[in-house]
């Protein structure tokens, strides 16, 4: 059973930066795409980035370009995402999430929330 589990949460005010983990395990973390995901209360679950099995490519979602940025360290098995400039808005659970591909994740973490007050 393939585990990710999140770390870093918290609370932050508006223009800090936070940085969250997650550490695989039972899993050939290294053929996997990692991509990071929020959901806010009462809002739809939203993409955020992913980063290739190499580390060598990211993508990210247009509200968080410029200030997150996901990086992974194979050796360790764990994917890192480093969030700047924090807006309320940024306010979510925030999930991590394992896939063959960056179209289709099948693993995910159990969240950790991520709080932002102006």
């Amino acid at each position: 059973q393939v585990q990710l589990v999140e770390s870093g949460g918290g609370s932050a005010q508006a223009g800090d930066s936070l940085r969250l983990s997650c550490a695989a395990s039972r899993v050939a973390f290294v053929t996997y795409v990692m991509a990071w995901f929020r959901q806010a209360p009462g809002k739809d679950r939203e993409f955020v980035g992913y980063i290739s099995p190499s580390g060598a490519s990211t993508y990210y979602a247009d509200s968080v370009k410029g200030r997150f940025t996901i990086s992974r360290d194979n050796v360790k098995n764990t994917a890192s995402l480093q969030m700047s400039s924090l807006k309320p808005e940024d306010t979510a659970i925030y999930y991590c999430a394992a896939g063959l591909s960056s179209r289709a994740y099948s693993y995910w973490g159990q969240g950790t929330q991520v709080t932002v007050s102006s």
